[in-house]
């Protein structure tokens, strides 16, 4: 279903006025994988202020990434007092839950949480289709909850979104902007199918 639709429409980023969709076409695959390299420097620590809408419930704060070594992640959430809002720790496949606050502690939250950061997180996935046109490559990537569309600037081969959308519905779209030094200064993430909202923006030290 996703390689019929991208085959004709590729839906690449969100503005205010709703999803944008331009025109492309299947190329042949110019890269084996594809993944987010916002976050792959294992000697920085990357710092963002943070914003959570769930479900009407909002918490501001702030959001640290540490790539801990080749395969592990911590990403901690905190009030800008420094107490906890969650703690969880990605090392390859497996994901704990170190902490998180009781009133978000269900599981589709935990769940969601969890599968918003790993693809944040992830450096590498192989790529399976590529369609392209004046503006972006986009890259379909395969997975056992749909695959994923990373859209790629062609000049400056930065990558601009990514989009979680199985059987050709969009359900998380991430999108990067003002990158700078290998950093997405600003994060925004956006669920189409719950309430649930992320947009991060980078701190300077």
């Amino acid at each position: 279903m996703i390689r019929f639709l991208l085959s004709s429409l590729l839906i690449l980023t969100l503005f205010s006025c709703g999803p944008k969709i331009i025109k492309g076409l299947e190329v042949p695959v110019s890269k084996q994988n594809i993944g987010s390299p916002y976050f792959s420097d294992l000697s920085k620590d990357y710092v963002y202020k943070a914003k959570l809408d769930i479900y009407g419930n909002y918490f501001g704060g702030i959001l640290i990434v540490k790539k801990i070594s080749e395969v592990k992640h911590r990403v901690v959430f905190t009030t800008e007092f420094g107490s906890k809002i969650f703690d969880f720790l990605y090392d390859g496949d497996t994901f704990t839950k170190n902490f998180i606050l009781p009133d978000l502690d269900r599981k589709i939250v935990v769940n969601t949480l969890e599968k918003d950061f790993r693809i944040l997180i992830t450096e590498k996935t192989d790529v399976v289709s590529q369609y392209q046109n004046s503006e972006y490559d986009v890259f379909e990537t395969a997975n056992s909850d749909g695959g994923n569309l990373f859209s790629e600037n062609v000049e400056s081969k930065q990558l601009y979104s990514i989009a979680n959308a199985p059987n050709g519905r969009i359900k998380i779209l991430i999108t990067f902007n003002d990158v700078e030094e290998n950093i997405a200064k600003k994060i925004n993430i956006n669920h189409n199918n719950i309430k649930l909202s992320i947009a991060l923006e980078y701190l300077k030290k």
